[in-house]
């Protein structure tokens, strides 16, 4: 979503962690993965080993995992379904809005509320499908003996389709360097799998919906935008907003 964007949801999600409120999304995740794969054991089902990466990626206590991956083979707990809402924000932006709920009900209810009041509204289910792809996304920090023409050649037979450098600004003014890779999303378990092999320790491993067509806003905008996203993304049952943003 583009520089901006990953500042300020690096300052959101160091906020949430101190309010623990990212906890809680993360235990959804962890416990639709733990279901999903039809195993608590994260050697046996891969996409809850993802679930449980990212949560540690923003220091989530190991009692809090344990509970959320308890809660998905406990027959009393709560039926958590993914969820996602199609819609158009501020200025021409488009948004994939992912969310894990109990109450679908409850949750499209306050998603249109929140779009309505902040310059959206709620789209017909399909209607973005050709604005956006889905792609498997991995990230890690970059080493300084990492051949990326290597690595690039080694992962293309595991669906690599492309492979970057990027810098994430820090709070201390500095940037910390990072490798992104990306592949179609049918390939995740795959280059998951090819990642782990090869000693790699991914930070950040995800399904995300990348724009066909970047769009470019100024910066007065992009704040209308970034107000409507930090909303959506205040509601616990919202999981994350992706944009068509550049």
């Amino acid at each position: 979503m583009g520089r901006a964007f990953e500042y300020r949801k690096a300052a959101k999600l160091k906020r949430w962690g101190q309010m623990s409120r990212i906890f809680p999304k993360l235990g959804r995740m962890i416990t639709i993965a733990a279901k999903e794969g039809g195993s608590p054991d994260p050697e046996m089902n891969a996409k809850l080993r993802t679930a449980i990466a990212n949560a540690k990626a923003q220091n989530m206590p190991k009692e809090n995992i344990e509970a959320a991956i308890k809660r998905a083979f406990n027959k009393d707990a709560a039926d958590i379904k993914e969820i996602a809402y199609e819609a158009k924000g501020p200025h021409g932006t488009l948004m994939y809005i992912e969310c894990a709920t109990d109450n679908p009900t409850r949750t499209v209810a306050n998603v249109k509320a929140i779009l309505v009041r902040n310059g959206g509204e709620l789209l017909t289910s399909g209607s973005l499908d050709f604005m956006f792809s889905r792609k498997a996304v991995f990230e890690f920090d970059k080493k300084p003996d990492l051949d990326l023409e290597e690595l690039e050649l080694d992962l293309i037979d595991y669906g690599l389709e492309e492979i970057e450098e990027d810098k994430i600004p820090q709070e201390n003014g500095e940037d910390k360097e990072i490798i992104r890779l990306y592949g179609d999303y049918k390939d995740f378990g795959s280059l998951s799998k090819a990642l782990e092999e090869r000693g790699i320790e991914v930070t950040k491993a995800q399904l995300q919906r990348i724009p066909s067509t970047p769009l470019e806003l100024s910066d007065e905008e992009m704040d209308d935008v970034t107000n409507l996203v930090d909303k959506l993304e205040d509601d616990d049952d919202v999981q994350v907003v992706y944009t068509n943003l550049a």
